[in-house]
């Protein structure tokens, strides 16, 4: 036992060995719904155990014999499962795509698009119910239905575990692509009370993203994705404080960000848009994050080709969010007010939305309207769960 036992670090332990020994046990088996019942048994064993114990020198031996166990326990009456238990041998050969098979098995087209993302998000990810359903807007109970009913799908309709041939990789994709995505959102900024943002999760998605380029070398949007997120990361050393709050980008100071980086994934998005001319939301978001990066100084961002590219977004990929967000251009472009104008329309959709309401107290501050920009601060404080914009809001409220 060497690794002292935090909150952090359990975490990131059980989720990287969690979501390996899920694709392995799912390879092994052929079983998608056993396989993830037995990971679940581990890991649960594990978060109990752990913080007493310590976390074991080799974790994913450990969760495996726990699983093999749980599994011979509740199916020995099931002769066949039993003896390829009974086989099952660690580790097993390291094979570093299991992840993104899973992944691909997960997308299959015969399940629901939302359902797709969330199992994958559960089972290979490690992310929990509350995380997934925050990444929706949905209530958790709608999400554990869906993973639930997509397991069954799977399990029923003997969906294979492998990366499909080439010709069917197009149709996943998409799925795929979400997954990376959503997982690189969580990190980058958390929906969980206890972190404001996780580190591991945002290199596991871009592993994955660069492990999907490789395999998908001529698809503009798995290096559009990659290029999203390698530029987020370029300028995380600038996003929070010393205590961990959130530094918002007109403050940020620009000589942490990492230029090298910034060149290098704004050359592969350039490489992308060069050699394919199919401009996605991916590669889209990627650009307009480049027009920031690219910027020496906040007064010196190119905010009219910035809302060019939000148009462009929304022509693509049609979202409340992205209208949130194209919003924030139009403040700089034409004024504060006519980006209110811009959120009105957006207030059902993103009720429950704490960067709506956020926003929207932004821009009445800039109207000299405290009042409602005050509630609408206490909105956003009601609604989200990340201790840095707990942290934001609250100094928010305070200051006014």
């Amino acid at each position: 036992m060497t690794e002292p036992v935090t909150h952090e670090v359990l975490a990131r332990v059980v989720r990287e060995h969690a979501g390996r020994l899920a694709a392995s046990l799912v390879s092994l088996l052929g079983d998608f719904s056993a396989a993830e019942d037995l990971v679940q048994d581990a890991v649960e064993t594990a978060l109990r155990r752990w913080p007493v114990e310590g976390i074991p020198d080799r974790p994913d031996a450990w969760l495996f014999t726990v699983a093999r166990r749980r599994g011979l326990d509740v199916l020995r009456r099931e002769s066949t499962y039993r003896a390829k238990l009974a086989q099952l041998q660690w580790p097993e050969p390291s094979r570093p795509d299991d992840r993104l098979r899973l992944i691909f098995t997960c997308c299959h087209p015969a399940l629901a698009p939302e359902a797709r993302i969330a199992l994958t998000l559960r089972v290979v990810c490690g992310l929990n119910t509350a995380q997934i359903a925050a990444a929706f807007v949905v209530p958790e109970t709608t999400l554990a239905q869906r993973i639930t009913r997509a397991k069954r799908k799977i399990t029923e309709a003997g969906i294979p575990y492998r990366i499909p041939a080439i010709d069917d990789l197009p149709e996943r994709l998409a799925a795929v692509l979400a997954v990376i995505y959503l997982l690189f959102n969580e990190g980058y900024l958390s929906s969980t009370p206890d972190r404001a943002h996780a580190r591991d999760l945002v290199e596991d998605a871009e592993w994955l993203a660069a492990l999907l380029v490789h395999l998908m070398p001529g698809e503009p949007e798995a290096a559009g994705l990659l290029a999203l997120i390698r530029l987020h990361r370029a300028r995380g050393r600038a996003r929070f404080d010393a205590q961990d709050h959130l530094v918002l980008l007109p403050d940020q100071d620009r000589s942490l960000w990492d230029r090298a980086a910034i060149a290098e994934a704004s050359a592969l998005l350039m490489r992308a848009a060069r050699t394919h001319h199919r401009p996605g939301p991916y590669q889209l978001q990627a650009a307009i994050v480049a027009c920031h990066a690219e910027a020496p100084t906040f007064e010196a961002t190119d905010w009219a080709q910035i809302l060019v590219l939000y148009d462009m977004l929304l022509h693509v990929a049609p979202s409340p969010v992205t209208r949130l967000h194209r919003a924030v251009a139009v403040r700089y472009t034409q004024g504060p007010a006519a980006a209110l104008a811009e959120t009105e329309p957006l207030q059902a959709a993103l009720s429950r939305y704490p960067l709506y309401h956020a926003t929207r107290a932004d821009l009445l501050r800039a109207l000299d309207r405290p009042e409602e920009a005050r509630a609408c601060d206490e909105r956003a404080l009601s609604l989200t769960t990340n201790p840095a914009q707990q942290s934001l809001l609250t100094d928010r409220l305070h200051w006014r």
